[in-house]
């Protein structure tokens, strides 16, 4: 069996099945321990409902360290004892240079947590924003709390502090003689221990994660709005763990987000119409990544058909960097050329470089457009017109909108070489808006109909939208008149 080395990558084309559904495995010897960096199962077009991936691995022996990151050292100490690894799905296909958004993280912490007991955390992480945690901490969840496919979140195992509420064993064994029956009920240990072997399963179900370790159900994590199975592509190992094999199966041999030719419907009435000759009340510069075929053309098809945007009056145009595949550039010009709608900034995308997309916006929007306003949004942000008289000169990561002497500023003191640019662009927002802010007074609106995680009832904008929502959102739109979630993925 050969041995990979450290941060090795298994990769194949999204059209490598020959089959409906395909496998991929990962083999691996004794010395295929993972590191910090990790090793890196690429999953080419994603999960689908049903898809399943097997992991052999055993735990290493915990290790003292000076500064842990999942605990805090007690008032002397100079480490603690620490054995954990983490297994992530990631979204490996963002924009060159991102840190890839964690679909699910998976962390068994069988030594060293900040409570001194074997837990088992479960997250998200998207643009370096971590969703709430979820703990399995040998308690078995509550009846009344909701399910996973039919599966508790969380099952029991044997805690050294149990209180003894369930009935011990010498109890137990009283009854059986005096010959009194009871279902028995059996007490497992934590799933994972050092220096043991364990092949652990995680499926794909209809409304979240499943994942059993030898043959026993440990834990399922729903699935969360924003994430989801096509884009995991990549199964991230690291930590303290030796790898011996990975195995997956029952994946799907397209991806929605990566076959331009099977998404963009190029039919005249997807163009958007010629610019107005007058001034323009409000202009929308939405961010996109070269490979996000599926979500601009799902905005298309939904928000962009809005009256307003029809009309011109509201103008929208996706904000595009370049990307470091040819053969996707070369789409994306096509693309560009037959819509009319993308504007295509000139680097190489990157997530340090974001904010510079911001500026384009703004410079877009006051010398192109002499918008009267202008929005930034994302290409997994739904839009609806803001029903008010004034637009809100709103911060915030999925969609803000600023007035146009803002934007003015902005692109004043950019080309003076004053803006101070940050990688987080909406941070990088609320400081030039701060700065304008200090010479000319700034009107602060602000409502929770601006979701930032998802959707809510009555939005003005939903983040986190995949192709699937966005059309299904914008068809209650029409037909209900009135903004409704979608929660399918």
């Amino acid at each position: 069996m050969r041995a990979l080395s450290i941060a090795s990558v298994l990769k194949a084309s999204c059209r490598c099945y020959t089959k409906p559904h395909g496998t991929l495995s990962l083999s691996v010897g004794d010395s295929g321990t993972t590191s910090n960096r990790g090793r890196i199962l690429v999953l080419p077009c994603g999960l689908t409902l049903g898809s399943h991936i097997t992991v052999v691995g055993m735990p290493h022996w915990a290790h003292a360290e000076n500064d842990p990151k999942i605990a805090v050292l007690k008032e002397g100490d100079e480490s603690v004892m620490v054995s954990q690894f983490m297994m992530e799905l990631q979204g490996l296909k963002t924009v060159d240079g991102e840190d890839p958004p964690r679909i699910l993280h998976f962390n068994p912490r069988l030594k060293g947590d900040w409570s001194g007991k074997p837990v088992i955390e479960q997250n998200t992480c998207y643009r370096m924003q971590w969703g709430s945690a979820m703990r399995c901490e040998g308690w078995k969840s509550r009846a009344d709390e909701e399910t996973v496919d039919g599966e508790v979140k969380c099952e029991k195992w044997i805690r050294d502090d149990d209180d003894g509420s369930e009935e011990s064993k010498a109890t137990w064994w009283l009854n059986r003689l005096i010959g009194r029956k009871k279902k028995v009920a059996l007490d497992w240990q934590y799933p994972f221990a050092e220096g043991k072997l364990f092949v652990l399963t995680l499926r794909a179900g209809l409304e979240g994660y499943h994942v059993n370790v030898d043959g026993r159900h440990i834990t399922s994590f729903p699935y969360r709005t924003g994430f989801v199975l096509e884009d995991a592509t990549g199964l991230s190992l690291k930590g303290d763990l030796d790898v011996h094999s990975v195995f997956a199966a029952s994946l799907p041999n397209s991806h929605p987000s990566f076959d331009p030719q099977k998404h963009l419907e190029r039919l005249s009435k997807w163009k958007v119409p010629p610019l107005p000759e007058g001034d323009v009340e409000l202009f929308i510069g939405i961010l996109s990544a070269g490979n996000h075929f599926a979500e601009r053309m799902a905005v298309r098809k939904s928000w962009m058909q809005h009256k307003l945007i029809k009309s011109s009056k509201i103008v929208a145009r996706f904000f595009v960097a370049l990307s470091g595949r040819k053969e996707v550039n070369i789409e994306l010009k096509k693309e560009a050329e037959y819509f009319g709608d993308i504007v295509i900034v000139p680097y190489l995308d990157n997530y340090d470089l974001v904010v510079l997309k911001t500026v384009a916006i703004s410079e877009y929007g006051i010398r192109t457009m002499a918008a009267k306003y202008i929005m930034k949004c994302d290409d997994d942000t739904f839009v609806l017109e803001w029903p008010e008289e004034d637009y809100p000169p709103y911060a915030n990561g999925p969609g803000y909108i600023i007035s146009s002497d803002i934007a003015q500023f902005i692109v004043a003191e950019f080309e003076k070489l004053k803006l101070r640019l940050f990688k987080m662009e909406d941070v990088s927002m609320g400081m030039w808006v701060e700065k304008f802010n200090s010479s000319k007074p700034v009107e602060y609106q602000h409502s929770l109909k601006f979701c930032q995680f998802g959707c809510v009832e009555d939005y003005f904008t939903a983040h986190y939208q995949s192709p699937r929502q966005m059309l299904c959102m914008w068809d209650k739109l029409v037909n209900q008149v009135k903004p409704q979630c979608c929660n399918m993925r």
